[in-house]
């Protein structure tokens, strides 16, 4: 927290493109508006694992930098059509390397507040609470806000 100005706090959010992190981000510019916070809003990517004829492999070195790229290209995308080009506060978007769960309770250590939707992209859809929230609000070291929207 040392490059955030004296007063402001840092609100982390998960941000995958789905309808449920779009409520949650927009959520976490509301409070950060409420607050004099600032949001940190967070993708995770990681290398896909690939099976060959001789077992498993990771792909080439080469393929790191288009994955890395398509996460910043997804993390900016879902932060302009959620809060629009010139959100009323500060939106830093960070790609992390990692499983999401993990990027996200490591990116909010230090944070005031973690905000994540109830569910993602995940398939099963029954579910209340999905796998990446649900670790989140056993293992974030900070307050952790679940935002569902009104349907479910």
């Amino acid at each position: 927290m040392a490059d955030q100005p004296e007063g402001k706090g840092r609100i982390v959010v998960g941000v995958d493109g789905s309808e449920s992190s779009d409520l949650a981000l927009r959520w976490a510019v509301r409070q950060a508006e409420l607050t004099g916070g600032v949001v940190e809003a967070v993708i995770a990517w990681e290398y896909p694992t690939y099976h060959g004829a001789r077992g498993w492999f990771p792909p080439a070195a080469t393929d790191e930098a288009v994955l890395e790229g398509r996460a910043r290209q997804e993390v900016a995308r879902a932060v302009e059509q959620a809060v629009g080009e010139k959100p009323p506060v500060e939106v830093r978007a960070e790609a992390r390397y990692g499983t999401p769960a993990g990027a996200l309770v490591d990116a909010a250590r230090g944070a005031d507040l973690l905000v994540v939707g109830s569910r993602g992209l995940g398939g099963f859809t029954g579910m209340l609470l999905g796998s990446v929230a649900q670790h989140c609000t056993r293992h974030a070291t900070v307050p952790v806000v679940v935002v569902r929207d009104g349907g479910q």
